[in-house]
C-alpha cells in the first residue's frame, strides 16, 4: 500500500516526466509555427534590408515562415524588450545592433536587462566606418588632423546622426583615445551627418563606407582611416586607425541574432545553423555587400563575450562623454 508521502512523491515525478516529455517534443518538432523577426528600427536602413534579405532563407529552410516585424522607436528598446519577455521557445528572434544591445543600457533606463534576458545566438555581419573631413580641412591623415586639434582645442566641428547615435559613439571614442577635443554637432541621420561635412557645415565626420566612399572617390570628401581591424574590402587604399597609431582600436557596427534567455540550447544552434547557411549564400552576400555589409557569424559563446566587451566599452565612452539620450 502506497503511503501519501509516496503518493505525493509519485505525482511530481509524473508531472516532471510529462513536462519533460512535452518540452523535448516541443523542441523535436521546432518551428511549430511562423518565427516573428523582430527589427529595431522602421522599414529603410541596415537592419531592414538584412531581415528582409534572409527572411525568405530561413523560411525555406526551417519550414515556417519568418515574419519581420519592423518595432522602431526608443531607439531600439522596444523591439528589444518584446523579445526579452517572449516565451523561450524560439518563435520570437531579435535582428540586434551593436548600440541598441551594449550602448543603450547605458544611455536609457530599461526595464529589463539585455544581458541577463537576451540569449546570444550569432553575428551576423560586420560593417566598419570610415574617417572623413571636408576637403579644406589642413589634414591629409589621423597623425595631421590629431595635431591641428590639439594646436586648436575645440576648433574643429565633427557631425554624427544624433546623441548616442554609433556614429557619435565612435567619433567620441576616438577623440576619448586621441585625446583630442571637437565639438559635437548631431543631426537626424547618418545621411545628413555626411552631408554636412560635404557642405563644410562641419570639419569632421564618422560615417558609413556605403554612404561616403563615392563622394571620396569624387574628391568631395577626404577620407583618412577606417575603424576595423583589417582594411576594408571595398576601400584597400585606406589605412586602419590600428595603422594610424591606435593598437587594437576597432570600431564597428554589428547586427546578430538574439533570443529570450532560457531558450533551449538545441534551438539556439537550429537557428545558429540555418541563419549562418543564409547569409553564405552567394546571393545573399552579394545583396549584403551592396550595402556595404560584410559577414561575419560566431558561436553563442563568442557573441556573448562581445557583447560583454562591447558594453564595457561603450558605457566607459558614455560616462567619460558625459554622454545624455535625447
Amino acid at each position: 500500500m502506497i503511503d501519501l508521502k509516496h503518493l505525493k512523491f509519485l505525482l511530481v515525478a509524473a508531472a516532471v516526466c510529462s513536462t519533460t516529455a512535452v518540452l523535448a517534443a516541443s523542441i523535436s518538432n521546432y518551428p511549430t509555427r511562423p518565427i516573428r523577426l523582430l527589427l529595431p528600427f522602421a522599414p529603410g536602413g541596415s537592419a531592414d534590408a538584412i531581415g528582409r534579405i534572409i527572411a525568405p532563407k530561413l523560411s525555406e529552410a526551417m519550414g515556417q515562415q519568418w515574419v519581420v516585424d519592423n518595432r522602431g522607436g526608443a531607439a531600439g528598446n522596444i523591439a528589444a524588450e518584446i523579445v526579452a519577455r517572449a516565451a523561450p521557445d524560439g518563435h520570437t528572434v531579435f535582428l540586434g545592433l551593436s548600440t541598441v544591445v551594449t550602448a543603450n543600457p547605458a544611455l536609457y533606463k530599461l526595464t529589463f536587462s539585455m544581458e541577463k534576458d537576451l540569449q546570444a545566438v550569432t553575428m551576423l555581419t560586420i560593417s566598419q566606418y570610415i574617417l572623413v573631413l571636408n576637403p579644406s580641412v589642413p589634414a591629409a591623415n589621423v597623425k595631421e588632423l590629431i595635431a591641428l586639434a590639439k594646436q586648436k582645442p575645440r576648433s574643429l566641428n565633427y557631425s554624427s546622426g544624433g546623441i548616442g547615435s554609433p556614429l557619435h559613439l565612435a567619433a567620441e571614442l576616438f577623440q576619448k583615445r586621441a585625446g583630442i577635443e571637437m565639438v559635437h554637432v548631431p543631426y537626424k541621420s547618418g545621411g545628413a551627418s555626411a552631408a554636412a561635412v560635404l557642405s563644410g557645415e562641419t570639419q569632421f565626420g564618422v560615417s558609413s563606407i556605403a554612404s561616403s566612399l563615392q563622394l571620396v572617390k569624387a574628391g568631395r570628401l577626404r577620407a583618412i582611416a577606417t575603424t576595423g581591424l583589417q582594411r576594408s574590402q571595398v576601400a584597400p587604399d585606406l589605412p586602419t586607425l590600428v595603422e594610424s597609431g591606435f593598437p587594437g582600436l576597432e570600431v564597428s557596427s554589428w547586427y546578430g541574432l538574439l533570443v529570450p534567455s532560457g531558450t533551449s540550447a538545441s534551438i539556439v544552434q537550429r537557428i545558429r545553423n540555418e541563419a549562418i547557411k543564409a547569409v553564405q549564400a552567394s546571393d545573399v552576400l552579394r545583396a549584403l555587400a551592396a550595402q556595404g555589409l560584410q559577414v561575419e557569424t560566431s558561436t553563442p559563446q563568442e557573441f556573448a563575450a562581445r557583447i560583454r566587451s562591447d558594453t564595457k566599452t561603450w558605457a566607459e565612452v558614455i560616462k567619460s562623454a558625459g554622454i545624455k539620450a535625447e
